[in-house]
């Protein structure tokens, strides 16, 4: 399959979150077109700038089929309802970590997006849902959602299709590069050529070449 529909595009405000702490995890749908730039889809915030957005990490998705998964293990919790429960901008079905690889390009509306990174699950799912081991679950299934980096600024409105028009890195699927970055350290599926192979791998992230190189240490 190389094309899929967006069922929403999300986004969010940076809003209190954990006593002081701010955060714009929550995203909901918007109507479009949306525009697309660089840092992403206009209207969306990032309340730690540190850890989050930028060029790398201008629009997450976290596939909609996932929400199933979670039912499964944490119940009928009213969130997983929402498109954009997990922070992701793009709501889209049919796809996950296995079909998409690192420096696949899409053509989303009238822009062009590229594959940088897994996403690093955190603390903040856990807190946002009420429920503990969430982290260890995505970790030990592999349910990490992606980022994609802005080529073509554009814009783009639900219903429109998000189509694959260049293959990747086929050798890194998201799925692989989150289990051999985030996955136990004692995994025997992974040796350091992979770590070497990643760390200089063309269309990751710096953020995630260092990790790679960090395993190498």
């Amino acid at each position: 399959m190389t094309e899929w529909t967006v069922d929403a595009l999300c986004a969010g405000k940076a809003v209190p979150f954990k006593g002081t702490e701010k955060s714009a995890f929550a995203k909901l749908p918007i109507s479009g077109p949306i525009a697309i730039s660089f840092e992403g889809l206009e209207g969306d915030e990032q309340a730690d700038r540190k850890h989050h957005g930028g060029p790398d990490m201008a629009l997450h998705l976290y596939p909609a089929d996932h929400h199933a998964f979670w039912h499964n293990q944490i119940g009928a919790h009213d969130l997983l309802k929402i498109p954009g429960a997990f922070g992701t901008n793009l709501a889209v079905s049919n796809i996950d970590e296995d079909q998409v690889h690192i420096g696949d390009q899409f053509r989303l509306g009238s822009a062009l997006i590229e594959v940088s990174q897994t996403r690093k699950p955190c603390w903040k799912i856990e807190h946002r849902f009420g429920h503990k081991h969430m982290v260890a679950a995505i970790i030990a299934s592999g349910r990490s959602g992606w980022y994609f980096r802005v080529l073509e600024e554009g814009s783009a409105a639900a219903g429109d299709a998000m189509e694959r028009v260049a293959l990747g890195h086929e050798e890194w699927p998201v799925r692989r590069v989150f289990s051999a970055l985030f996955g136990a350290k004692s995994d025997a599926r992974f040796s350091a050529q992979d770590f070497k192979a990643l760390a200089s791998l063309e269309k990751l992230s710096a953020d995630h070449r260092a990790r790679a190189q960090a395993r190498l240490v």
